[in-house]
């Protein structure tokens, strides 16, 4: 039997490992910002073109490297970050394994400037799947710059794979996030297009995530500060009145490292138990200072999973000092049954001292109940008299003399509803007669089919009707919102959305579709935002068809809304002239068809 295992040549091998390292442009981009760190940098460029498919740069202040290190960067587990295998329980740097450089430059066109502080001359690589092109020394300024170009060209399968630039810009923004909001002291730069998307300077923590995710984000920040001897907890939680419906703005830093824990994130939610609405999200921006040695990072490639040493003792301090913070700063109500409320004294009267006065009695010595009129002229109340009611022998007298006005009345009523066709149910579903039994229909399922059908036909098909607004409405967004609306801005003008201005953390719009009132604007922006990062576009119908099941979605009838018999009739006509009227544009029944068999059935089993 001739032998079949192979060694896999170096090429093969590091695109084989590329794929756990790089998964798309966002990881290029924590790596590379990651690095920045670790060389010591106070100021850190990332430059974007394409969502990072055709570009990513770094450029940073930081030490720079020799002619030596330079070359050596690139060679699968090279790195200046630990010496032994203990240091990995003991790490104080953002990367250690040495193979980022060597996985992105096996899977694009990749261009290194470095200089270190002392030398007068920096060192210049380009490298193309692994294979070095050139290196020579060049004229350069202090630290390092890293291009990536053309990401995946030679795997063009992986290429293929990636979604639209508007997906992939915000992976890329949320990783720059990640790492911006760890590191307050370092001043950020972000450049998508040559359009500048974040300018962040250095500053404190709350400078920091007020710059990040806008102005408005400061009234909604509670300040965390604890220390213990396990663990130095600080950050901020957003008060329970902002909460949302997405899971968002979550953020757990552990030593300056963004990881992702279900276990502390559970911690968090229940020191907000009777704060929070059903199926509302708290938000939170939260560091954790811990011994190196109590935790292991090396257990993903991504390196957000974290095992602690004490997890069980970590997840009652974040429970109580988020639960104490709630109530230190009046956000969380304190009950004292024991405290009569009214007897609290007025600060006006504490700084005054003024002595209670006796009060005043004043007694009426004529007062004689049994005289009605008496009582009414001389009693300082007055009550409204109430209209006599009719003696026991008017109930057969009114029915003598209007025997036929109630007859005509009921006869009215039973021809009502001998035409009424449509009868509202627990106001959840609408129940329709037909000729072979009953249709049961979700209003709000079926409200949704109904809309999306006519958003996405005014959208693509039909000039969408668009009202002027009389005063324009500007609404606040993060930096990286304000990016995604723009990159969306043709398809919402097609929609009836018209703009008049963008700014950095803010838009301002003058027009809004027909079918959507003034108040519902922001809801309406917020959701298609959350829709946009969940969903999928791969070309640009699929935007029209994701903004559409968006409307829908936020302006379709609610569970638990009353209908008229009018409105009912109008939801059954309009949901069985549509195209697919059986589901809605999420896949789920929009109503259920019982026959008079089945429902004889019910009665016979």
């Amino acid at each position: 039997m001739s032998d079949i295992i192979q060694l896999l040549p170096d090429h093969v091998a590091n695109q084989i490992a590329a794929g756990e390292v790089v998964q798309r442009p966002a990881s290029v981009v924590k790596e590379l910002l990651e690095n920045a760190i670790d060389a010591g940098a106070t100021n850190i460029k990332l430059l974007i073109k394409d969502a990072g498919k055709t570009l990513i740069q770094v450029i940073d202040d930081g030490k720079g490297m020799s002619t030596t290190d330079a070359r050596m960067s690139f060679e699968r587990h090279a790195t200046s970050k630990i010496q032994k295998a203990e240091d990995l329980f003991n790490l104080n740097t953002k990367g250690f394994r040495g193979e980022a450089l060597a996985s992105i430059a096996a899977i694009a066109h990749v261009e290194l400037k470095t200089k270190p502080t002392d030398e007068e001359l920096g060192t210049c690589i380009k490298i193309e799947g692994s294979k070095i092109i050139s290196q020579e020394f060049v004229s350069t300024g202090k630290g390092t710059s890293l291009a990536v170009k053309n990401l995946f060209y030679n795997i063009p399968a992986r290429r293929n794979f990636l979604k639209s630039d508007t997906v992939e810009t915000r992976h890329i923004i949320d990783e720059f996030q990640r790492v911006a909001l760890a590191h307050s002291d370092i001043s950020f730069l972000l450049h998508h297009n040559n359009n500048e998307v974040y300018h962040l300077k250095s500053g404190n923590l709350r400078q920091r995530i007020v710059a990040v995710f806008g102005t408005k984000m400061n009234e909604k920040l509670v300040p965390i500060d604890e220390k213990t001897d396990i663990v130095a907890i600080e950050g901020f939680v957003a008060k329970p009145e902002f909460s949302k419906r997405k899971r968002g703005e979550q953020f757990f830093f552990v030593n300056n490292r963004f990881i992702k824990s279900s276990y502390l994130n559970h911690a968090v939610v229940s020191a907000f138990d009777g704060l929070l609405e059903q199926g509302a999200h708290p938000s939170y921006f939260l560091y954790l200072t811990v011994p190196a040695n109590t935790i292991d990072i090396n257990i993903h490639p991504t390196k957000t999973e974290i095992k602690f040493d004490n997890e069980k003792a970590l997840y009652a301090m974040l429970r109580a000092t988020v639960k104490h913070s709630l109530g230190q700063y009046n956000v969380a109500p304190v009950l004292d049954f024991n405290r009569d409320a009214g007897l609290d004294t007025p600060y006006a009267f504490k700084s005054d001292a003024k002595p209670a006065s006796v009060p005043k009695i004043s007694v009426n010595p004529d007062f004689n109940p049994f005289k009605e009129e008496q009582y009414q002229k001389e009693s300082n109340f007055s009550f409204k008299k109430e209209k006599p009611t009719e003696s026991w022998e008017s109930l057969y007298t009114s029915v003598e003399s209007s025997n036929e006005q109630p007859n005509a009345s009921l006869f009215e009523h039973q021809e009502e509803e001998k035409t009424q066709k449509t009868f509202q149910i627990q106001r959840k579903y609408v129940m329709s007669l037909i000729k072979s039994g009953v249709v049961l229909i979700n209003q709000s399922l079926a409200h949704q089919r109904v809309l999306y059908e006519q958003f996405l036909e005014s959208i693509t098909v039909k000039e969408a009707n668009s009202q002027q607004l009389l005063f324009p409405v500007k609404i606040s967004f993060s930096s990286a919102e304000i990016e995604m609306i723009y990159t969306i801005k043709t398809e919402l003008e097609n929609a009836g959305f018209s703009f008049d201005e963008f700014t950095k953390d803010s838009v301002t719009i003058k027009g809004i579709p027909v079918s959507v009132t003034e108040s519902k604007i922001t809801i309406i922006l917020e959701e298609l935002l959350n829709d946009m990062n969940l969903e999928v576009p791969d070309a640009s119908f699929s935007h029209f068809d994701v903004m559409a099941k968006s409307f829908a979605k936020t302006l379709s009838i609610k569970t638990g809304t009353l209908l008229s018999e009018r409105e009912q009739e109008s939801l059954v006509n309009n949901l069985f002239s549509c195209k697919e009227p059986t589901v809605s544009p999420f896949g789920k029944a929009t109503f259920k068809t019982l026959t008079l068999n089945q429902i004889d059935n019910l009665f016979n089993s």
